[in-house]
């Protein structure tokens, strides 16, 4: 496994699996690697001939108040697990070496589309057009065949799959599944920061998404009822930020279900905010 830390010698690998005519999957990650992470790896050496893994703790998508110094950055066990999963090559990028500054404040930045402004843009404004930016910028460097992005970060998901489609990029976006622990939570490198009594009140999330799922399948279509039915399962939570059922291109609220539709939760289990979702498809309308 091939490890890069400069821009020039992972463009330099990566045009070279080109002109060989071998496809490249990549899969952008900020580390503290996790099955769901491996996941992307997988699939990333199913539907190509190379993989490619960042991880790079992105300063530019963090607000001054979150969790950047405390952000976990296990890199020794990272690439172990990368090694252990075949992965190719892993660009590993110093904060300088990406926005040639200690910040990237000064960069140029890459302005989402609308898709950005709900949800996460009103609880992390800045959030987006960070994670547009470095998306991009990690693009340009790993000029991939296809990139593989959970569905868990959903909105995340939206905004990338816009700016591909919006700014003609080459890469296709793949979508991949949520992975989950056994008791449903979903896999995400915050759920090492809950202690054991806050790990049991987080299975409120996928119990909520559960539920709603249930109401949906039994012919509930009113999007207030079904908010109502995640609300309630959600009371373990410290803090609710939204649990809502909205338009899936759009994710703006709805007032009725013609089309399919995704149930997205933010919240706060103690100091640690979890996000969790389910996309409630024309498929299972009864």
């Amino acid at each position: 496994m091939k490890v890069f830390s400069t821009v020039a010698e992972t463009r330099h690998w990566c045009r070279q699996q080109l002109r060989e005519t071998h496809s490249i999957g990549f899969a952008p990650t900020m580390g503290a690697l996790h099955e769901g992470h491996l996941s992307l790896v997988r699939q990333a050496n199913e539907q190509c001939d190379r993989s490619v893994v960042s991880i790079f703790v992105n300063p530019t998508q963090f607000a001054p108040h979150e969790d950047l110094d405390q952000y976990p950055r296990p890199i020794e066990n990272d690439l172990a697990l990368l090694r252990q999963a075949g992965t190719d090559a892993v660009f590993l990028p110093s904060v300088q070496e990406m926005y040639l500054s200690d910040s990237g404040d000064e960069s140029t930045k890459v302005l989402p589309s609308s898709v950005a402004l709900p949800l996460e843009g009103v609880h992390r404004p800045d959030h987006f057009v960070g994670v547009a930016t470095v998306v991009m910028k990690l693009l340009q460097i790993v000029p991939a065949d296809r990139a593989f992005f959970g569905r868990k970060d959903f909105q995340q998901l939206c905004v990338i799959e816009h700016m591909a489609r919006d700014l003609s990029m080459a890469t296709e976006i793949v979508p991949c599944p949520i992975v989950r622990e056994e008791d449903g939570l979903a896999m995400s490198s915050r759920n090492r920061y809950l202690s054991t009594e806050e790990r049991k009140r987080a299975l409120c999330l996928s119990k909520a998404l559960q539920a709603v799922q249930q109401a949906f399948d039994a012919g509930q279509r009113d999007p207030s009822e079904l908010e109502l039915v995640m609300k309630d399962s959600l009371k373990p939570c410290d803090h609710l930020d939204y649990a809502v059922v909205v338009d899936r291109e759009s994710l703006l609220p709805v007032s009725k279900i013609t089309r399919s539709v995704v149930a997205l939760i933010a919240a706060r289990i103690g100091k640690t905010r979890l996000i969790d979702n389910c996309e409630l498809t024309l498929a299972n309308i009864v």
